[in-house]
C-alpha cells in the first residue's frame, strides 16, 4: 500500500507541481488512512482493492471525532479522494470508493469590510502629509478603493496603465488576464496630482523600475506589497480604526459598497477580475447583513423588542 502512496506523491510533485509542504501534508493524511484501515476500528484491510465506501466514511467520521479543525478535515478528505481518483485513473482500481462520498463542508468566514465612514476617515489621513510620499499614499489609497484592485495589481501598475482622461486603469490580474476598471473623477485628480508633484520628487535615476512604475518608495524603486501594507496599517491606526485593515479589506469594502448602492453584480465581477460569479456572490451576504442591521435600527417594533 505504501508503494501506491509514493507513486501518487511523485505524480503530484512532477505532474501537478505541488509544494513540499502540501506533499508532506498529503503523505501524513494517507499514512493516517493506512493506519486506520489496519486498526481494530474496521475489518483489517491490507489492499486498496478491499477499501469500500463504508470504510472511507468510517475514516472521515473518526477524524471528526478527533475534533480536527474544519479546514484540516476538509484537506484530509480531499487528499483521500484525490488518491483514489489517481488509483482509478491508473487502472489499479476498477471503481473509486470515494466517488459518492460527500466532502466535509468548510464554512468560510465572510470578508471583512469597512463602513463608508471608516473609509472616508482612512482616506483623509494622507491629506495631512504634504510631502511627495503623502501625495503618493493618497493616490494609492484612493485608487485601491476606487477600483477594488488587488495589492499585487496596484504595485504592478506602470504609468502608462493609468488613462486619467478616459477615466480607466488597466490591471493585470490572476492568470495574466488584463482588465480595465473605471476610475471616478476625484480619484483621477488625486492620481494626477501625485504624477505631477509627488512622483518626480521620489524618482531617482538608476533606481529599479523608476522609469515606468507608477508608485515608488523613498529610494525611487517600485513600491512593494509589504510596503503598501505597512503604509495602510499606519494610516488605519491614525484613523483609529480598530478592525485589522489590509489592502484586501479595502477591496472587500469597494465591492460591498458598490453592491449596497445597487451596482450590477456582473459589473462588480468584471471590476474585481473574478473568473466565476460565485466568488462575487459572497458580497450579497454582506449586504443582506447590512440591510438587516439597518432594518433593526430603523423599525419601531424592532427597537421596542430590544428596549
Amino acid at each position: 500500500m505504501e508503494q501506491e502512496i509514493q507513486d501518487f506523491l511523485n505524480f503530484l510533485a512532477v505532474e501537478k507541481g505541488f509544494s513540499g509542504n502540501t506533499l508532506e501534508a498529503y503523505s501524513n493524511d494517507l499514512s493516517q488512512l493506512v493506519e486506520f484501515l489496519g486498526s481494530h476500528e474496521v475489518k483489517r484491510i491490507e489492499r486498496w482493492a478491499d477499501v469500500d465506501k463504508a470504510a472511507i466514511i468510517s475514516f472521515i467520521l473518526s477524524l471528526k471525532e478527533r475534533q480536527y479543525a474544519p479546514a484540516t478535515l476538509a484537506r484530509k478528505a480531499a487528499a483521500v479522494k484525490s488518491f483514489f481518483r489517481f488509483l482509478t485513473a491508473e487502472g489499479i482500481l476498477a471503481q473509486d470508493p470515494t466517488e459518492d462520498v460527500d466532502s466535509p463542508k468548510v464554512n468560510k468566514p465572510l470578508p471583512k469590510y469597512l463602513s463608508i465612514e471608516e473609509v472616508n476617515a482612512l482616506l483623509e489621513q494622507p491629506v495631512r502629509n504634504h510631502g511627495p510620499d503623502g501625495l503618493r499614499d493618497r493616490a494609492m489609497l484612493e485608487l485601491l478603493y476606487a477600483t477594488g484592485m488587488r495589492v499585487s495589481e496596484l504595485v504592478g501598475l506602470n504609468i502608462e496603465d493609468v488613462e486619467l482622461e478616459e477615466g480607466f486603469v488597466r490591471c493585470l490580474g490572476k492568470g495574466s488576464k488584463e482588465r480595465q476598471v473605471p476610475i471616478h473623477p476625484e480619484a483621477s485628480e488625486v492620481v494626477l496630482t501625485y504624477l505631477t508633484k509627488g512622483r518626480p520628487a521620489l524618482s531617482k535615476k538608476g533606481a529599479s523600475g523608476a522609469n515606468e512604475a507608477l508608485f515608488l518608495n523613498r529610494r525611487g524603486e517600485r513600491l512593494t506589497r509589504q510596503g503598501v501594507w505597512l503604509i495602510l496599517k499606519g494610516y488605519a491606526s491614525r484613523a483609529k480604526i480598530s478592525a485589522g485593515v489590509t489592502p484586501h479589506v479595502l477591496r472587500h469594502s469597494f465591492a460591498t459598497h458598490m453592491l449596497q448602492r445597487k451596482a450590477d453584480l456582473r459589473h462588480i465581477q468584471g471590476w474585481l477580475g473574478h473568473a466565476n460569479i460565485s466568488t462575487t456572490q459572497v458580497y450579497t451576504h454582506l449586504t443582506r447583513d447590512h440591510v438587516r442591521q439597518a432594518y433593526d435600527a430603523a423599525h419601531p417594533r424592532a427597537k421596542d423588542e430590544k428596549d
